[in-house]
């Protein structure tokens, strides 16, 4: 009830229209189709969609998943912003269990994504994507179960237009993009090709999270943690941008690499208060 009244009291620092302002357009391979759109009336709630991000990297399956598994902490986040960025982490985490295979893992994860949307304040949205995640895993539908987890995604995200909480929209996609990026730099470094490469030398992405972490509400954007993730995105995304007639290189995925992998380190860094 708590986290629930301090919903409440956080609104976005930006209006919907200083916030379209301030925000580069989102990817368009990363948004949802157009119905999708209309539903959200595309406005400043709108955020890539991980089921989307999850597509744009299927040429790079199967991802090494095995090598970065994640457990999700005992302990829910006290902050609303660290429960939004660890949803869109586990979120993502469903798409890698289902590219894997690894249905079994589906329970666990619908008890997390319900103990953690319950805090966020939209419990049962989530409650309900849950027990059909645990249907079509036990069913085997692989289509059902990607479905569902986009699905999750909007409708946590309608949740938070009723709560007037644009901010952790982007946060939950943000973290999403990041898991998924980090694991898909690790294929890509195991596995390197230039076609491979440039999956993920997507310096428009970098460019459009660099600028979403820095149009957050203050008490969010001035942390040290999300001040870091700032720079560090700014500085992926001209490691990313090649020079005209390059190729990205073995050693380019190295780098970026450790970057993706930094860029975890920072975004499941918690505060206490929230």
């Amino acid at each position: 009830m708590l986290l629930a009244g301090l919903a409440l009291s956080i609104t976005p620092s930006l209006t919907a229209q200083e916030a379209a302002e301030e925000r580069p357009e989102i990817p368009a391979d990363l948004l949802d189709d157009p119905h999708v759109r209309e539903e959200l009336a595309v406005n400043e709630f709108t955020a890539p969609s991980i089921s989307r991000i999850f597509d744009s990297l299927d040429t790079l399956a199967p991802l090494p998943i095995a090598e970065h598994a994640r457990e999700v902490p005992e302990q829910t986040p006290l902050n609303r912003a660290d429960l939004a960025v660890e949803i869109g982490f586990m979120i993502a985490d469903g798409f890698l269990v289902v590219q894997a295979n690894e249905l079994g893992k589906i329970e666990e994860l619908a008890t997390e994504l319900t103990r953690y949307g319950k805090a966020l304040g939209a419990g049962e949205r989530v409650r309900r994507h849950a027990a059909s995640l645990l249907d079509s895993a036990k069913n085997g539908q692989v289509v059902q179960l990607k479905d569902e987890l986009r699905a999750t995604q909007k409708d946590v995200e309608l949740e938070l237009i009723a709560l007037r909480d644009a901010d952790l929209a982007h946060l939950i996609s943000l973290g999403g993009w990041i898991r998924a990026f980090d694991v898909a730099t690790a294929a890509v470094d195991k596995q390197f090709s230039v076609e491979r490469a440039k999956q993920v030398m997507r310096e428009d992405i970098a460019d459009y999270y660099s600028a979403v972490v820095g149009s957050l509400e203050p008490r969010i954007a001035e942390r040290p943690n999300y001040i870091q993730l700032r720079d560090l995105l700014a500085a992926m995304r001209t490691e990313m941008t090649l020079e005209e007639g390059k190729e990205p290189t073995p050693e380019n995925i190295r780098e970026i690499r450790k970057q993706a992998s930094r860029l975890v380190e920072l975004a499941l860094q918690r505060q206490d208060a929230p």
